[in-house]
């Protein structure tokens, strides 16, 4: 196999066997294949796609990189969550433990921060002491405990994408569909998991601008897990805007405790809510999506789902403590109010800037082996459809390096949309496709 003839191919619009794609996948698994190579062929393929049977080739191949994981001799249906990434996006860390305490098994593999979206790893390792890299008898073990264990990839769980997932995010190609449902997939299907439920993020923020683009993802993540045996729902929501009000890591975990604690903001309720019942009615605790949203709601209100919480972050090594002492977490040292140069109504915001913001102050990656900041990020002060008044405050930066300070502030300045009369309400989950 000659790895030059494979870009060329691809770059030229061909199509790839399924054992080309498995050779080229254990050739860069096992260091035989260089990286700038692999970045050649994964341009390409934004460029020029792959067809439904390279995308399935290229999820198995990745999947059987590593260990496939059997939970079997848990009680329990085995259900698992997905974003494919935004801005504020921390959902994950309010549905998992929600989930668990209404009875389902919960094992979560997650990534870190890929552009300007944040990683459920980052911010989990905000919490202090949080060990994400569990050994995959302890991932077992923390799992039949409490029936929530969150840890990123292993090198025995797909570690061709944990390899191309880094890659992706300094080279310019997160947002193709095929790698990003091959990189999902592969992951979830390694969990050992009877279901899946994937919120598939739409907008300005999201790595898919366009809902026909979503949609088109959607329907690759359905039909790939359906084809192997799961059951499979995908929400396209919206991401015109972040998600909640905190954008960056250990702000994000305080919010996500508000949210546990009954509060927070509605539309990170709302949507958490949504995506914990579609988890109950995919693993036969809920008759339907209304009985999963009440059973969702009440893990909230008894306080289990929070109790939950801190059990998972102690069994993971993490400092408990702080579900009830936020202020454990890390905290910027300094923070500057951006004000608003316009006035009216809030009718749009270009998300990304924000994410990008983030990363501007240290909060995100722009190079693979960059290290981030946990305590940096946003708290987004006005939404869309908010009133607002010249010199009236948007955004609170919160930052530790002065010098990073003018580039975040610049993007956040110039991320609103004003006009005198107040946009139409948009919904937050815009379809649902498969179940």
């Amino acid at each position: 196999m000659r790895v030059t003839d494979l870009i060329r191919r691809k770059r030229d619009g061909g199509e790839l066997t399924p054992d080309e794609i498995a050779s080229l996948i254990r050739a860069y698994t096992r260091d035989e294949v260089p990286d700038y190579q692999i970045s050649a062929w994964l341009m390409a393929i934004l460029w020029r796609g792959m067809t439904r049977a390279e995308i399935a080739a290229l999820t198995d191949a990745m999947l059987h990189s590593g260990e496939v994981l059997d939970f079997s001799d848990l009680p329990g249906r085995k259900v698992d969550k997905h974003s494919t990434g935004g801005v504020g996006d921390k959902t994950s860390l309010v549905v998992a433990p929600v989930a668990a305490a209404g009875g389902l098994r919960v094992p979560m593999i997650s990534g870190r921060g890929l552009g300007h979206t944040g990683g459920t790893l980052d911010k989990l390792q905000s919490i202090p002491g949080f060990s994400v890299d569990l050994s995959l008898k302890e991932f077992h073990r923390v799992l039949g405990v409490c029936g929530c264990a969150m840890i990123g990839q292993t090198a025995e769980i797909a570690p061709a994408d944990k390899k191309l997932y880094a890659l992706r995010d300094v080279t310019g190609t997160v947002e193709s569909p095929a790698l990003i449902c091959s990189s999902i997939m592969s992951k979830k299907l390694a969990e050992g998991i009877d279901a899946l439920v994937l919120d598939v993020k739409v907008g300005s923020g999201a790595f898919m601008k366009r809902e026909e683009d979503a949609a088109n993802l959607a329907d690759l993540l359905v039909e790939t897990g359906t084809r192997m045996g799961k059951r499979v729902v995908a929400l396209i929501t919206d991401m015109d805007q972040p998600l909640g009000r905190a954008v960056g890591n250990a702000l994000e975990v305080i919010e996500v405790l508000e949210v546990l604690d009954g509060r927070g903001p509605a539309d990170l309720r709302d949507l958490c809510l949504e995506l914990a019942a579609w988890m109950f009615l995919l693993g036969g605790s809920a008759a339907s999506v209304a009985e999963g949203k009440s059973l969702a709601a009440e893990q909230i209100a008894s306080g289990r789902a929070k109790e939950k919480f801190r059990e998972i972050v102690r069994l993971q090594g993490g400092d408990s403590a702080v579900v009830d002492a936020p202020e454990r977490l890390p905290r910027a040292r300094h923070t500057f109010d951006v004000p608003s140069g316009g006035q009216g109504y809030v009718i749009a915001t270009e998300c990304e800037q924000f994410g990008t913001a983030c990363v501007a102050l240290g909060g995100g990656r722009a190079k693979k082996e960059d290290t981030i900041d946990p305590a940096v990020g946003l708290t987004v002060h006005r939404k869309v459809g908010d009133p607002v008044r010249r010199g009236e405050t948007l955004c609170t930066l919160h930052y530790n390096d002065a010098d990073r300070l003018d580039e975040a502030r610049q993007l956040v300045e110039t991320a609103y949309r004003f006009a005198p009369e107040p946009p139409s309400p948009r919904p937050l989950v815009r379809r649902v496709l498969g179940a």
